[in-house]
């Protein structure tokens, strides 16, 4: 295993926004894990990260008779740099990243929801300051206008209506078509 290429860290930065989570020993793992109706998108990311796993996806039944689809990385050096930036104190948090349109797109497909003609991140895991920083990341990066948006007792990113096309021009090279249901019609 050498160095990541850049395909491979725009979709780590990304998952870790979305759903991946890691663990670290000595050196970190990033899991992937997602419902049995997303096989295509996990077998999708898995063969971007293939030189870094050692098992292909599979099927595990969870709680609830959920069934996931999934798969771990091996445990790496090049990935323990995200997990020191992604947790501090056990928690998951933002760290400054520079988001790529794949990342971008990862992220969406992870976590992203559409509510009428608006665009959702379902960010409501992190600190409102880290949402601040993803938002102005988002401005300075991209040009898309966001904003918090409250969602029960916790906050989630609202991309503005005005955005919404700017948002689609960037990730839509890099999304998948089973996820095109996400963008308002």
């Amino acid at each position: 295993m050498g160095s990541l290429t850049e395909t491979q860290e725009s979709l780590i930065i990304g998952s870790l926004l979305g759903d991946g989570a890691m663990r670290c020993k000595a050196n970190a793992l990033l899991e992937i894990n997602h419902s049995i109706d997303q096989r295509v998108y996990v077998d999708w990311k898995y063969h971007i990260l293939a030189d870094l796993v050692g098992t292909r996806p599979k099927a595990r039944r969870g709680n609830g008779g959920r069934i996931a689809y999934r798969f771990t990385t091996l445990s790496a050096p090049q990935l323990t740099p995200y997990y020191r930036a992604f947790y501090r104190a056990g928690r998951k948090v933002v760290p400054e990243v520079v988001l790529t349109p794949l990342s971008l797109a990862v992220w969406f497909m992870d976590d992203g929801c559409k509510s009428y003609r608006a665009l959702y991140l379902n960010t409501q895991q992190f600190a409102n300051a880290d949402q601040l920083l993803l938002i102005r990341s988002l401005k300075r990066r991209f040009g898309i206008e966001a904003t918090l948006n409250r969602d029960k007792i916790y906050h989630r990113i609202r991309i503005a209506v005005s955005s919404v096309g700017r948002f689609k021009e960037i990730v839509d090279p890099h999304l998948l078509e089973q996820f095109a249901y996400k963008f308002p019609s």
